[in-house]
């Protein structure tokens, strides 16, 4: 004997499948993480040299990120689309720390990490100079040995 299905239940069954959709699409959105890189390095643009700064100090959520000498980079891992920091720079050794500038950006969803350079960003450059993706360097694998051949024979069944 076969039940019948109801219409009802079938529109109950299809609101909930989209409704888990649109929850599931939500999430995807909002809930990417990305890790975002900051640089205090020397950047060449159009054939001029912008200087790394003697120190500058990160703060996300009212926390210090990272303390970044000339040439480092400090990390932070983010959740969602906006990302907020506050910088402090030290310009030269010995002057007195200044805050700058409060960010606040949209982060490219199609990148996984982000890489922002301070002094490019702080000389008021375009966006694609001082906001680039994170291309991870790659070592170049060894080359493949050959096998030699012979040694392989006593391992071998032979003919049957």
């Amino acid at each position: 004997m076969k039940k019948k299905t109801s219409s009802r239940g079938i529109l109950f069954k299809v609101a909930a499948i989209l409704l888990l959709l649109i929850i599931a699409a939500v999430m995807f959105v909002i809930g990417r993480g990305h890790t975002v890189y900051i640089d205090n390095k020397s950047i060449d643009y159009n054939g001029e040299t912008y200087k790394a700064y003697n120190r500058v100090n990160v703060y996300v959520n009212g926390e210090r990120l990272a303390k970044l000498g000339a040439r480092e980079r400090g990390k932070s891992v983010n959740i969602g689309q906006e990302f907020k920091m506050t910088i402090e720079v030290t310009r030269e050794k010995g002057d007195e720390a200044e805050t700058l500038e409060d960010l606040t950006f949209k982060l490219p969803y199609s990148w996984d990490g982000i890489v922002i350079n301070v002094p490019a960003y702080l000389s008021n450059l375009p966006q694609e100079v001082w906001m680039t993706e994170f291309v991870a360097q790659t070592t170049e694998a060894p080359a493949e040995e050959e096998v030699n051949t012979d040694e392989l024979d006593e391992f071998t069944l032979g003919d049957f």
